[in-house]
Formats: structure tokens, sequence, C-alpha cells
């Protein structure tokens, strides 16, 4: 199996650190990657992390995360996890387990953010423990 590890972000996630902290917390993407890549690293795997604010980059990486056989894709792909039926197509198209992260928990948060198109696909979800999410996802793909 693959040491590879793709972490895609979608909407908004460039401006973590800054986009409404209270809810998404003070650390930025860059932050979180770093931590990302250090933890990958102790654990024998590689990351490649990609954010676009665009679906369709977002399906075409999903896509070459399937041709390159990584080990798991940590999606959190913002807004577009209660809208994007494109999303959950390529999920369903491809081998590559898939892993829904998200900063909050969109459970306690406005009723249209409670449906997950992404996790009607997805291996699994982790949300609601901040930048940490991330880290407990990339735990979860090791062990796959």
């Amino acid at each position: 199996m693959s040491d590879l590890v793709y972490v895609l972000n979608g909407p908004n996630l460039n401006l973590l650190g800054t986009r409404e902290p209270t809810i998404y917390g003070s650390t930025t993407l860059g932050a979180i990657n770093g931590m990302l890549a250090s933890r990958a690293g102790e654990l024998g795997l590689r990351v490649q992390c990609h954010q676009s604010n665009h679906e369709g980059v977002l399906v075409d990486w999903i896509h070459e995360a399937h041709g390159k056989a990584a080990r798991a894709i940590l999606l959190n792909a913002g807004a577009y996890t209660h809208t994007s039926v494109a999303l959950l197509d390529a999920i369903k198209a491809v081998t590559v387990p898939v892993i829904e992260v998200h900063l909050s928990n969109p459970h306690t948060r406005e009723p249209f953010r409670h449906t997950s198109y992404i996790g009607q696909a997805a291996r699994g979800t982790i949300s609601g423990f901040g930048a940490r999410s991330y880290l407990l996802a990339l735990e979860a793909a090791a062990g796959l």
C-alpha cells in the first residue's frame, strides 16, 4: 500500500486563521499542513496538500490521487460538503478511501450543514476538534 496521503481543502479554507476564528480557530492552513507533514513523517507517510476554491479542481485531485494509488484522501470540502454531487460522484468513482474532515462540528451548526454529500461515500468523518481533526484523520489513514 502506498505511503501517500492526499489532503484536499475546499473553498475559503485558504482564509483559515482569520476567517471566523470563533468557529474555525486561529490556526492557518499553512500551519495545519506543516503539522500534517511532521506527523506523517512520524507515521512513515507522505502528505500532498492542496487547496482550491473551485469544485472541478477538487474533482481532478481526487482522480489524481486514484491514479497515484494513494493510501487515502483527507477531504475538507468546506461548503461543497453540503452541495456537491460532483464530489460525491468522484469519491464513488475511485478506490482510494476518503476521510471527511471538518474543523467544526457541522451537526451543531445551521440545519443546511447537517447534510453531507461527502459523508455518503466517505470511509469515515472526523469533525469538531479544530486543527486536530486533520491529525486524527491522518492517524486513521495510517491505520487503513
